[in-house]
């Protein structure tokens, strides 16, 4: 399995015999550089979507037509995608489960906010939401853009994630405190990973606090398009 960081909350996840690109954004994005974008895409399967915001979803749609790869996500968005845009997707919700072959996915709560911009203003599309991805003797808990949430202890007993994808930067999600305290309180994770920081000023920059609040979990620093291999 390989974890390829895009920046922001941006990753590329290859998994089971699947190529997953979570929220890809790449045009705008500061730190994917433009003749990136071409091997960070290549060879995608799916597309999966946590929610609406700019940074999420600004790329998903023109990266589902130029592909010809179905988007998963909320059942409400998906149905109008692929009744409006012409795009393959696959819709389920909270607390469902899919098979994407190799690889189980599962909808999980987030706490955040979510909405689309539109000539009439701000459209809100569905809620926030994470994933629990299954395969290859793994489960990884992909946060989204979320809160510390007494929920992630049900995660962890339903699904026992062994890495997490931890939304870390601050200001707009749990900063890198909060996210330790989420994966020391309700999780067992042996990696973590942080995103969602170090993209502007305002986002914390380093992942030490998050290190020094869990010893003995490894947790990995990702550098843009360096593949971490677990």
């Amino acid at each position: 399995m390989h974890i390829t960081w895009l920046g922001h909350s941006s990753f590329r996840i290859e998994i089971g015999g699947q190529v997953l690109l979570l929220d890809p954004w790449l045009n705008g994005n500061p730190m994917l550089p433009e003749d990136q974008h071409g091997p960070a895409t290549e060879g995608a399967t799916h597309i999966l979507l946590t929610h609406a915001h700019f940074d999420h979803v600004a790329d998903v749609l023109p990266l589902a037509k130029r592909l010809g790869v179905p988007v998963v996500g909320q059942y409400d968005l998906m149905s109008h995608w692929e009744a409006k845009e012409n795009i393959a997707t696959v819709g389920f919700n909270k607390g469902g489960t899919i098979d994407l072959g190799g690889v189980q996915i599962t909808m999980v709560h987030a706490t955040h906010s979510t909405s689309i911009a539109t000539d009439a203003g701000p459209q809100v599309t569905g809620s926030e939401c994470g994933y629990m991805i299954a395969g290859e003797g793994h489960v990884i808990y992909v946060s989204g853009d979320t809160d510390v949430m007494a929920d992630m202890g049900v995660f962890n007993a339903l699904h026992a994630p062994d890495i997490g994808i931890l939304c870390a930067g601050g200001h707009f999600t749990m900063d890198m405190r909060r996210a330790a305290y989420a994966a020391k309180t309700f999780f067992e994770f042996k990696t973590v990973i942080p995103c969602h920081y170090r993209t502007f000023p305002i986002l914390e920059q380093s992942a030490e606090t998050l290190i020094a609040a869990l010893p003995g979990v490894d947790v990995i620093e990702p550098q843009v398009m360096q593949p971490i291999t677990l």
